[in-house]
């Protein structure tokens, strides 16, 4: 048999692989990617009249406080996002929201300003992606992942909370190994498993053309703090800084019940770096006088974040979503699990699960997140340069003071701060306003006036 007739025969086998009447999916993973798709793939089937089994996979606890529970995460739902999940049926309860973030505080070493929300809407909530910090036994809250979980459950999906050892492909699907749990064959497998270097070589096993997502390293902690202190020195507004300290691109301090959730990006973060960064006195300022700060930081941990995205990140029965294969550079990771889960569960029940209908029709939207990225690595770059300039970020502070004060059409630099830190905008729509001469025009006219004050 020739090469050609060879290829001929294996692209006709894998056209036809499809989620049919009684179809097993595995889901591994149980974060925000693994129950968006879990949610938006048995909708979809039922739109079709298709009855298919979903096991999500997961061996961590949401319900949970502590390293049992946590999933590494900052906890920023951006209202873009919430707009969406709200269109889809999905509406956050109180008991997971905890604190609607209703402005920006934005400090540089030349001062601090108050960022609005566009529009005066609070839609920004912080969140846990677990039940909390070790020691936390607040009974009021639910942690996001875990109350995504109990959405997809109430759908009939079933939840395994057991560990994955091994990928085993067959003719006629992957067989999943669990500890404690039989094996299982499935004709789908997803893959919502994060950054787990683990967890990602198992499918590198069974997908060799698969390249796991560049990284780097990052910070977050949890500063305990009574809720009367959290309401004094916080508010409502999430805390950004912008300072002239090495590989930080930009921290925050996001208030939540009662914790304050630190979050430090940037390339390679270590101990060092957080320690100048706990030790500028913009820091300091935020919280009260004469403590010392580590004294509050009830747990700390340095997770990946993803900066460029996996390449083949699917083939014949396997797909991975989420950060597994490409996310938000710097901000809005759940927005972006949100958009690559729903693009995989379209493209399984509608299109089909070979290599070729996941290339076709999934790696298009990954593709255009991929290309955002790489404008918000300009963007970025240029707010370093700005960091590294004391008269730049006069200007910038004069020309956000200067907008606080009109009304909300006008805060044209405000909204891109705004877009920028919260995720609410992809960075092409950040980087056109702020290509338009009235941005820079107020800029660099604010920055003029402060060389002579």
């Amino acid at each position: 048999m020739g090469d050609n007739t060879f290829a001929k025969l294996v692209n006709a086998s894998t056209r036809n692989l499809e989620i049919t009447d009684g179809s097993n999916i595995a889901v591994i993973g149980g974060g925000p990617a693994g129950s968006f798709f879990s949610y938006f793939a048995i909708d979809f089937a039922r739109i079709i009249d298709l009855n298919i089994n979903i096991d999500i996979i997961e061996p961590k606890y949401f319900d949970k406080a502590g390293p049992t529970g946590c999933n590494h995460c900052g906890g920023i739902i951006s209202e873009t996002l919430v707009q969406n999940l709200s269109a889809e049926g999905i509406v956050l309860p109180s008991r997971v929201i905890r604190r609607g973030i209703e402005s920006y505080t934005i400090h540089l070493e030349t001062g601090s300003a108050v960022i609005e929300t566009p529009l005066n809407e609070q839609r920004i909530a912080s969140v846990f992606r677990g039940l909390g910090p070790k020691g936390e036994e607040n009974s009021n809250f639910e942690s996001f992942d875990g109350y995504l979980l109990s959405l997809c459950k109430e759908k009939g999906i079933n939840l395994i909370n057991a560990r994955v050892k091994e990928l085993e492909r067959h003719e006629d699907g992957i067989v999943v190994k669990c500890t404690g749990v039989p094996d299982k064959k499935y004709d789908l497998v997803v893959g919502s498993v994060g950054l787990n270097p683990g967890a990602l070589s198992l499918f590198k096993n069974i997908n060799p053309s698969y390249i796991i997502p560049k990284t780097t390293k990052t910070h977050i902690c949890e500063f305990y703090m009574a809720d009367t202190d959290i309401d004094k020195y916080f508010g409502n507004s999430m805390h950004v800084f912008l300072l002239n300290l090495p590989n930080i691109k930009f921290g925050a301090l996001i208030p939540k019940s009662n914790y304050v959730t630190m979050v430090l990006l940037g390339d390679q973060i270590d101990s060092k770096v957080v320690d100048s960064f706990l030790g500028s006195k913009e820091v300091k300022g935020c919280f009260p006088k004469n403590v010392e700060l580590k004294t509050l930081m009830h747990c700390h941990c340095f997770p990946a974040i993803n900066i460029e995205g996996a390449k083949s990140a699917y083939d014949d029965r396997i797909i991975l979503i989420g950060d597994s294969a490409t996310s938000k550079l710097y901000k809005n990771g759940i927005g972006a699990a949100y958009i690559t889960s729903k693009a995989a569960a379209r493209t399984a029940i509608f299109q089909g699960i070979s290599k070729n209908d996941f290339q076709n029709h999934y790696q298009k939207i990954c593709k255009k997140l991929e290309t955002d990225n790489n404008i918000g690595k300009f963007i970025f770059g240029v707010t370093s340069f700005i960091q590294k300039s004391e008269l730049l970020k006069k200007g910038l502070h004069a020309t956000i003071l200067d907008e606080q004060n009109k009304i909300n059409d006008k805060r044209r630099l405000s909204s891109i701060l705004w877009d920028t830190f919260t995720g609410s905008a992809p960075y092409s729509s950040i980087l056109q306003r702020g290509l338009d001469p009235r941005v820079g025009a107020s800029f660099i006219w604010n920055t003029i006036k402060q060389t002579f004050t």
